[in-house]
């Protein structure tokens, strides 16, 4: 009985995975200025967001990403409600998608993430720099996006791996 238990819990557990990992990541603002690589970063949040509300939209909820975005506000230092409001138009964004989509492609979804991340660029260098006045580095939008977009097929491929493993547990 107690290793029907321990097996329920797995599975319960198994399925908060990703909610886990957004908000460790957006806990862990990482950066790699301390590894001496300079105009290198990417959007981690960008990727998971996008990944988990297209494929499996029950993963992540919408207050949870709202939620993860004040605290990556307060992390960063930037004015409250602005990251949240880049991630839900991420989630909306993949929601249209998701919903126009008749079979899913990757290619096209990986150009989705490119186009998404410059809609919510500009809304955000519209927002911290023409409303808030704060004086942002628009070479390193520009090089986050690259990266992020570069980087989207290598988390793909890992989340879809974790995808199965949380479904198959959850079907079991």
């Amino acid at each position: 009985m107690a290793s029907l238990n321990k097996s329920n819990f797995l599975k319960a557990s198994a399925s908060y995975l990703p909610l886990i990992i957004l908000f460790i990541s957006v806990f862990n603002e990482f950066d790699f200025n301390y590894l001496k690589i300079e105009n290198f970063s990417f959007n981690f949040v960008y990727i998971l967001v996008f990944y988990w509300t297209l494929r499996n939209p029950d993963s992540l909820g919408y207050f949870s990403i709202f939620v993860a975005g004040i605290v990556n506000d307060v992390v960063v230092g930037i004015p409250i409600g602005i990251s949240s409001l880049c991630y839900l138009i991420l989630c909306a964004v993949t929601a249209y998608i998701r919903n126009i989509t008749l079979s899913p492609n990757f290619v096209k979804d990986w150009f989705s993430l490119l186009f998404t991340m410059v809609l919510i660029n500009s809304i955000q260098v519209i927002i911290i720099d023409l409303i808030f006045l704060i004086e942002i580095s628009y070479m390193s939008y520009v090089v986050n996006s690259g990266f992020t977009f570069l980087f989207y097929p290598m988390f793909f491929l890992i989340f879809n791996a974790l995808s199965q493993i949380i479904y198959q547990k959850k079907n079991d």
